[in-house]
């Protein structure tokens, strides 16, 4: 394994403990002010302050110039980020963050899959070989052995 290819995997892997971190949070802020979707205001305002800092140290604010030119459906990412959000900061104090994030984790298996497979959105195709379907079954069974304990 490369040292890239290892100092990606640890990013995604943090990335990943923070999906639930950020569940368990916002649903707890949600639920103590009685309002899931002001909670989630207030991590979208959180995290746009954080990005704005990065964007300023990162070197790469022209870049924000090049936007009307992309096209319009890639902005779509925003909506789902914030369906996640709002849907999760509702749902775990309800359904519990395990049960949430299981199930975010067994859609991303589906859809990753799915865009790997056909090359959607532009991504590189990685087609789906009996290995790797073997590995996304023993992980969805994995997630599921999980919430069973």
């Amino acid at each position: 394994m490369s040292t890239d290819t290892l100092r990606y995997a640890l990013i995604m892997l943090l990335a990943g403990i923070g999906i639930p971190v950020l569940a368990a949070l916002n649903a707890q802020l949600g639920a103590r002010i009685a309002a899931p979707v002001a909670a989630s205001v207030v991590l979208f305002a959180v995290a746009l302050l954080a990005c704005i800092l990065v964007l300023a140290f990162s070197g790469q604010v022209s870049a924000l110039a090049a936007l009307p030119a992309q096209p319009k459906h890639l902005f779509a990412a925003g909506l789902f980020d914030a369906f996640y959000v709002l849907t999760v900061t509702w749902v775990a104090p309800r359904f519990g963050v395990g049960n949430a994030v299981f199930c975010v984790l067994l859609g991303q298996m589906i859809a990753a899959t799915l865009i790997d497979q056909f090359g959607l959105f532009g991504a590189a195709v990685h087609t789906v070989t009996a290995t790797r379907a073997a590995g996304i079954v023993a992980m969805v069974a994995g997630l599921a052995l999980i919430q069973r304990g």
